[in-house]
């Protein structure tokens, strides 16, 4: 049953809400912005390629932007958000995938999965809180690989965990802000399509065939389960699992 919309009152969960991404040029971040966007949201985009950042903001009708690397040195030394005045819902989509047997990863490239999953994130939500009415959130991403690793992942398994672990830990640090987690399996995206190259859509139909869902997750499936997380004020220090189904099987 549909429930009317009061008068004066917006259908838009957004209308005037700042939503901020981390990651907002591409894949996840990207369909994310597009759904806050036509959710009535005002954009904040982060994204380490200026060019891919701009091209984004211009594709989604317009975005205040911050080109910066969450992973970089120089994020640790500033305030990532000094120049923004309110984000009422932070979404940190950003990290690469770097699956390599531990023995051919250099101390560097452990640092970056760190700082991508964890140092990063924790730094751009002690920035954002204080910008964050108490009805804001912040939505982090880990993985399916937390629950089921792989052997050539263990610094990314770990990393995701990491994200899940905090999760709840940051919920009741920062109530009644609220904090939620995504964790999606495999999704169709530009970054999967270059890790898989032309194996991609027999890779894609074999994991599909796998799942209870029948199909991998869209990153417009996962983009609504963000919109649920930051929509729904009972929902807190939950990980929401978007992946068909694949940690069963």
């Amino acid at each position: 049953m549909s429930h009317p919309v009061p008068s004066g009152s917006s259908p838009l969960p957004l209308a005037g809400r700042t939503v901020a991404v981390i990651g907002g040029s591409s894949g996840i971040g990207r369909a994310v912005a597009a759904t806050a966007r036509a959710n009535g949201a005002r954009l904040l985009l982060v994204a380490r390629d200026p060019s891919r950042l701009a091209e984004a903001a211009a594709a989604l009708g317009g975005a205040r932007t911050i080109a910066a690397d969450i992973a970089d040195p120089a994020w640790e030394r500033s305030d990532p958000f000094r120049d923004i005045a309110i984000i009422d819902h932070l979404i940190i989509t950003a990290g690469t995938v770097r699956l390599r047997p531990l023995a051919e990863q250099t101390a560097e490239d452990l640092r970056r999965i760190a700082a991508e999953r964890f140092t990063g994130p924790l730094l751009a939500i002690a920035s954002a809180v204080r910008r964050m009415p108490a009805d804001g959130s912040i939505t982090l991403t880990s993985g399916q690989i937390a629950a089921r690793p792989l052997p050539v992942g263990v610094a990314l398994a770990a990393a995701a965990g990491a994200v899940e672990a905090m999760t709840p830990a940051l919920a009741l640090e920062l109530a009644p802000r609220r904090v939620n987690a995504v964790a999606p399996g495999m999704v169709d995206t530009p970054l999967l399509a270059k890790l898989l190259g032309d194996g991609r859509d027999a890779a894609i139909r074999q994991a599909a065939s796998t799942l209870p869902a029948g199909r991998i997750a869209g990153d417009a499936d996962v983009a609504a389960a963000i919109l649920l997380l930051i929509t729904n004020g009972a929902i807190t220090g939950e990980v929401l699992h978007v992946d068909g189904g694949g940690r069963w099987v």
